[in-house]
């Protein structure tokens, strides 16, 4: 156990407690929890299997990006497989299962794959099925069908409801952290039609894991004290649980609400999930940034997780990661961190900045070692220590049971590229940035590269006030007053490659592609980006390479030898994240998937018809079907 629950501090209702069960095993956790941070606090660091090699696998993230711990939830004919633990809020009484494992998550026979991995590199299954021929179908075949997949779906009939509808705005905000929430209240308040969606709950974002405060009032009280004011203005709609996935012709956007999806027992009167079809005059993307993971080797050992997710388990949830906890980071974000965790009481072994010229003034106790990287982690099925590697060389191992890891933040710019824009590479950024296109939408706060609230709130409220104008109403100030304790961190440096490197390092968690099978894809001529997704699986999880696909592009432009603009990306298609297909069915299914469509005479036809039976006609119709026409000299004759 190395992961735990601080006794004070986070978001949590502690005096509401919550039991559950994961793989059997009754665990309690608080109102306010997701289940991946209640698993956190229970000290449950295991929680998946990888699909390619069965490695162990730990909480990586906090979001809709999370490639590791995906769960069964729930039992009967409400059975759902590949639920994000990270996205699933808790409730008593949830059932969860792990997945890709058997006969336990503990003991995994399919791990043995892992002694197998010198055959199993890239394209391997384009390679070794071909021949003999006779054998696919026998051996092959059947084979690959029962490795494939990892969650399995349930037979029974689903109980539950599911809901379309639409609706109409004249601004939609997507994303409620600072720079949503300054936007949505901007328009809120001068009278426009406004819709807030936001894919968590509460509304805040970012907000409900700082530890800044904004004119003096505390970052998550404050978030509180706008989605408040928000709820009471009536032209405002906030729709939290809610994923905005996909941008179409005529600025339509589709949503995914959430509806019954936290509740054991759903009411029977509502749907689980509704379907939005939100027709909106103008749209601002305020989504943030997703944070990049680090290539070194054993990487994906439980215990080693997002400096910000991190953060968010300390800050939001009250949960600490571990007792010995080290960050590695290629950027000033790394130190927000370490002040919080210090803050906290949990002990902070070291800071790993890659930068050998890293100038943020830190004032805390750990040790800082500059112009260094992590060059391996050891451990099995949980974090033991890790390898330093400094520029001269030199490498030092470090006990810990923990470690965070920052490699950049790469702008989440979905939505804005799903109406054909491609995203334009910023060396400035070291990230790729929104197309110079998205005519019907503006994006703002960290999407677009700014950092730091102050700058969020501001740009939130000065492209609400743009929309407006546009449209005609008048833009009413939103000021959000003085920011302390908040760190503006200067873009980062990339990392692609880390010298010293000795373990499997990988790119794309769930599907255990490495560095070494994108150099493999290069060699063998695959090196486009798009041929390479396809040769090694990089990008083709569930998590859709929100993870793995900017260090791939890295990595293969290295291997290259040109820069990651020109490599470019793969293309960006909805669904944002997966959708059932009890929501995109709707209320269409059993006696009214189909409607049935009658003709003006039907009655009339059916009253006829019974009236012929009672009767009974002494004259019969015959039912003429085709007439056979002979040549001159012959007759013709009617076929019945």
């Amino acid at each position: 156990m190395s992961s735990y629950r601080l006794p004070r501090g986070g978001l949590i209702d502690r005096q509401s407690r919550l039991g559950f069960s994961f793989d059997g095993t009754a665990l309690v956790g608080h109102a306010g929890d997701t289940l991946a941070s209640a698993l956190l606090a229970n000290g449950r660091q295991l929680v998946g299997r990888s699909f390619k090699y069965h490695r162990p696998r730990g909480i990586l993230t906090s979001g809709a990006a999370e490639p590791n711990a995906l769960m069964t939830i729930g039992g009967g004919g409400r059975t759902e497989a590949n639920t994000r633990a990270t996205m699933q809020d808790l409730y008593d009484g949830l059932e969860a299962r792990s997945q890709n494992r058997w006969p336990s998550l503990d003991f995994d026979i399919g791990s043995l794959n892992g002694l197998l991995s010198p055959f199993l590199a890239a394209g391997f299954y384009y390679k070794t099925f071909m021949w003999p021929a006779k054998f696919w179908e026998g051996l092959y075949e059947p084979f690959i069908r029962r490795a494939a997949g990892l969650g399995k779906a349930t037979y029974e009939p689903d109980p539950d409801r599911y809901e379309k509808t639409w609706a109409h705005c004249d601004l939609l905000v997507i994303g409620a952290g600072p720079a949503g929430l300054a936007a949505a209240l901007t328009a809120g308040r001068s009278g426009a039609r406004v819709i807030l969606i936001d894919e968590h709950s509460p509304a805040g974002g970012a907000l409900l894991s700082e530890t800044a405060t904004i004119g003096g009032e505390a970052a998550p009280a404050f978030a509180r004290r706008l989605g408040d004011e928000l709820a009471t203005l009536p032209n405002v709609r906030v729709l939290t649980r809610t994923t905005a996935f996909g941008w179409y012709d005529g600025n339509v956007f589709g949503a995914l609400e959430r509806v019954q999806k936290h509740v054991r027992n759903p009411d029977p009167d509502k749907p689980v999930e509704r379907m939005w079809r939100i027709i909106a005059k103008k749209a601002i993307l305020a989504t943030g940034t997703e944070e990049r993971p680090l290539v070194f080797g054993g990487n994906d050992i439980p215990g080693i997780m997002m400096a910000s997710a991190m953060r968010s388990y300390l800050n939001r949830f009250g949960v600490a990661p571990g007792k010995r906890t080290a960050i590695f980071t290629t950027n000033d974000s790394g130190y927000a961190l370490a002040r919080d965790l210090e803050a906290a009481g949990v002990e902070l072994s070291a800071i790993i900045d890659s930068r050998a010229d890293a100038q943020f003034a830190y004032a805390g106790k750990a040790r800082l070692i500059k112009g260094a990287v992590v060059s391996d982690a050891k451990g099995g099925k949980a974090l033991s220590a890790i390898n330093v590697t400094s520029a001269t060389g030199g490498t030092e191992t470090l006990s810990v049971d923990a470690l965070a890891m920052s490699g950049g933040f790469s702008p989440i710019i979905h939505l804005a590229c799903h109406r054909g824009g491609r995203p334009q590479w910023s060396d400035a950024h070291a990230a790729f940035m929104a197309p110079v296109e998205t005519r019907g939408l503006e994006l703002a706060g960290a999407v677009t590269g700014a950092s730091g609230l102050s700058a969020c709130f501001a740009e939130g409220a000065a492209r609400s006030a743009r929309a407006l104008q546009d449209l005609g109403f008048p833009a009413q100030p939103f000021e959000a007053g003085i920011v302390e304790g908040d760190i503006v961190a200067p873009p980062s440096r990339p990392l692609w490659s880390i010298r010293g490197v000795k373990g499997k390092a990988f790119v794309d968690f769930q599907n255990d592609v490495g560095r070494k099978d994108l150099g493999l894809a290069v060699q063998e001529g695959y090196g486009d980006v798009e041929l390479a997704k396809r040769y090694t699986t990089s990008g083709m999880a569930t998590d859709q390479g929100k993870l793995s696909n900017i260090n791939a592009i890295g990595i293969l432009a290295e291997a290259r030898g040109v820069s990651p603009a020109e490599v470019g990306t793969t293309t960006f298609r909805p669904f944002y994240t997966p959708i059932s297909f009890g929501a995109l069915t709707g209320p269409h299914h059993g006696h009214h998937f189909q409607p049935v469509r009658k003709s003006p005479l039907h009655d009339w036809a059916k009253k006829t018809r019974r009236g012929f039976r009672r009767n009974r006609p002494l004259v019969s119709l015959v039912l003429v079907s085709r007439v056979r026409v002979k040549p001159a000299g012959g007759r013709a004759s009617i076929a019945r």
